[in-house]
């Protein structure tokens, strides 16, 4: 087996599981069906071509920078009628980093990461108003999900790990897609990218960290105890 880490950074992200209607929310970590449907269309795949090779890619994010969540209050007007549309909310993560992997077949894995490397479709980080400030691809790793996010270095914004200067390491949360079925149960697997028939089933993760080393590290120094009486005692003969 084979994993392809991905990095997903920029200045907003919005990445939804159960937005409906003019509340557009987010989850606090990119979505197995946002990130599939990222790989589909660096894949030039049009919305109605078949994903159940891409579906069965076993999912994980690492959460480096969870950034924060900020809302936005929109007003439209339709275009011909100039009547107004619904108030609607929609929310987003700012400044956040994160590293997803998907875990698969070597060769699909390797073509997954030559398409994201040259896409068919820009990449954009749930929604197309969001694209990434970085490069998306990292690395094929050998393996599984665990170890590769494991071994990926950390990737959050060098002013978040100034934040984290003591520290020679540090501990970043990770959600893992299960096996067997158990753990927390979300409504992102992706069935059908069909414009028209869009359709998403359960799956099961559980929360687990790695420990990755902190590159900017700055450990203090040892500060040599004080004796305030040391200058008053006697010379040795």
């Amino acid at each position: 087996m084979s994993v392809l880490t991905l990095q997903l950074a920029g200045p907003l992200q919005s990445w939804g599981a159960s937005a409906r209607f003019a509340r557009r929310t987010t989850e606090n970590a990119p979505t197995k069906s946002g990130v599939i449907g990222l790989l589909a269309a660096a894949q030039g795949r049009a919305r109605h071509i078949p994903i159940d090779d891409l579906a069965a890619l076993r999912f994980a994010v690492r959460l480096d920078q969870p950034g924060r969540r900020l809302r936005d209050y929109q007003t439209a007007h339709h275009q011909v009628t100039d009547k107004s549309m619904p108030v609607s909310e929609r929310f987003y993560l700012a400044d956040a980093v994160f590293v997803a992997a998907v875990e698969g077949d070597h060769a699909l894995i390797r073509t997954l990461y030559e398409a994201v490397r040259s896409p068919g479709f820009l990449p954009f980080l749930g929604r197309r108003s969001c694209p990434p400030a970085k490069p998306v691809d990292l690395a094929v790793h050998d393996g599984n999900l665990e170890q590769a996010l494991t071994d990926e270095p950390w990737r959050a914004s060098a002013w978040y790990q100034r934040q984290r200067r003591r520290d020679t390491t540090v501990e970043l949360t990770v959600l893992l897609e299960t096996k067997d079925g158990s753990g927390d149960v979300l409504r992102d697997q992706p069935v059908s990218f069909a414009a028209d028939h869009r359709q998403h089933a359960l799956r099961t993760i559980t929360t687990t960290t790695v420990t990755v080393p902190n590159p900017l590290a700055t450990p203090r120094s040892v500060v040599p105890r004080h004796d305030p009486v040391s200058h008053l005692q006697a010379e040795s003969a």
